[in-house]
């Protein structure tokens, strides 16, 4: 996630962190990335200090002293040894001075990212279907399939919940940005998309009037 009151670095970064796969949202202040960060999970977020509603290391700080322990990059203008150790003290992972090239953000976010990751199995299976997290590739009965960067982030949210029903909008909040409609039929689309690729026997399935779940047929 990217946080962050100037609209058009707030975009260019968003951008960025895109074409290198990552699936961003984005917020411009501390309560709209409140709002988001409350319900959605992510592997990073990369926070301006200076925000229109604060300064972003007192809300991180707050988070930290709750438990919260996703990683997080500060981004600022200041640049003195007290600002840095600041933002380290206060709970911040990583902290980059502006300007700063866009390839070192990226390279520092993918690190922290591989941070979150590193307690999750990086291969996920269930029954004759094998999803590789770290390379990205899936396997059905040991044959190799080609999936779209969304049909692979929709797969892969789906078998780390083997046997549970996941609503759509669920799906929206974790394999789109923030921007996408949770009232649109991108989601549905992706699964028809999916099951085709996947071919039988059926392991998705429409879970009436909610959403889908991977796994036996639903009752």
């Amino acid at each position: 996630m990217v946080v962050e009151d100037d609209e058009n670095l707030r975009l260019a970064l968003t951008v960025e962190l895109g074409g290198a796969g990552l699936r961003v949202d984005q917020a411009g202040d501390l309560a709209a990335a409140h709002a988001v960060l409350s319900t959605v999970e992510h592997d990073c977020v990369v926070f301006d200090r200076t925000l229109p509603d604060g300064d972003a290391i007192g809300y991180v700080h707050g988070r930290r002293q709750a438990g919260w322990a996703v990683p997080v990059l500060f981004l600022t203008a200041r640049d003195s040894l007290a600002d840095r150790v600041a933002g380290f003290e206060h709970g911040g992972d990583d902290y980059l001075v502006k300007p700063f090239a866009m390839a070192e953000l990226t390279a520092r976010v993918m690190a922290l990212c591989r941070r979150a990751g590193a307690g999750r199995p990086s291969v996920l299976r269930h029954d004759d279907l094998e999803v590789d997290c770290a390379r990205q590739q899936v396997r059905r009965a040991g044959v190799l399939l080609s999936l779209t960067a969304k049909e692979f982030a929709v797969l892969e949210y789906l078998i780390a919940r083997p046997e549970q029903a996941v609503s759509r909008t669920e799906l929206i909040e974790h394999c789109w940005d923030n921007s996408t409609d949770p009232m649109s039929n991108v989601v549905d689309a992706v699964v028809r998309r999916l099951r085709a690729k996947l071919r039988g026997p059926e392991l998705i399935h429409t879970v009436r009037g909610h959403g889908y779940r991977l796994g036996g047929p639903v009752a």
